[in-house]
């Protein structure tokens, strides 16, 4: 039976235009396959389809933060801290150094240097996993049904998870196999 995580995310035009290509430069194969009696992807050669398969397992198991946002400002702390952006937060809003709201790509890319720090990747994990649980909570049960900016900061995060997991795609799949677990 499929968990609502994985019921979120079932194929979708939104899902793999938004999340998958993005990364296109990378892995030219951003239109993967559907297995019909599965619903899963496809692994394909040179697309992202295995690692979002695993992605969406690794969130279905995933215990919901009670507050994602922890998550996404210890990622933008370490940006500002360590990486010397010219950022800060008002209340409960990042903003640039003129004091207006990052705009959605600039939060993003916060995010996605954020997760370079030690336990970058898990707080992107925790981000994503706490902002598909909101989204449930709302009645938005599909990614393709989730309000707009929260969709695009959602996809945002999911690609900057694949992305740093990209290099060790090897590693992972040797992993998830010893452990005798099948994505």
């Amino acid at each position: 039976m499929k968990s609502e995580i994985q019921r979120f995310f079932q194929p979708s035009d939104f899902l793999e235009h938004e999340v998958l290509r993005p990364l296109s430069h990378i892995r030219y194969g951003w239109e993967l396959y559907v297995v019909p009696n599965t619903g899963r992807y496809e692994d394909e050669e040179d697309t992202f389809a295995w690692l979002f398969n695993y992605l969406i397992d690794e969130l279905s198991q995933a215990a919901q933060p009670t507050k994602y946002h922890d998550s996404e400002d210890r990622l933008a702390e370490h940006v500002k801290t360590r990486l010397n952006w010219k950022i800060k937060k008002q209340g409960s809003t990042w903003i640039n150094q003129s004091g207006k709201r990052l705009t959605p790509s600039d939060y993003l890319a916060t995010l996605e240097q954020g997760g370079f720090r030690l336990e970058g990747v898990q707080d992107l994990l925790d981000a994503a996993a706490g902002r598909v649980a909101a989204a449930i909570q709302r009645g938005q049960t599909h990614f393709d049904n989730m309000e707009k900016g929260h969709r695009v900061i959602l996809a945002g995060v999911l690609a900057a998870i694949l992305w740093h997991w990209e290099p060790y795609e090897a590693s992972i799949r040797a992993r998830v196999a010893e452990q005798g677990k099948a994505v």
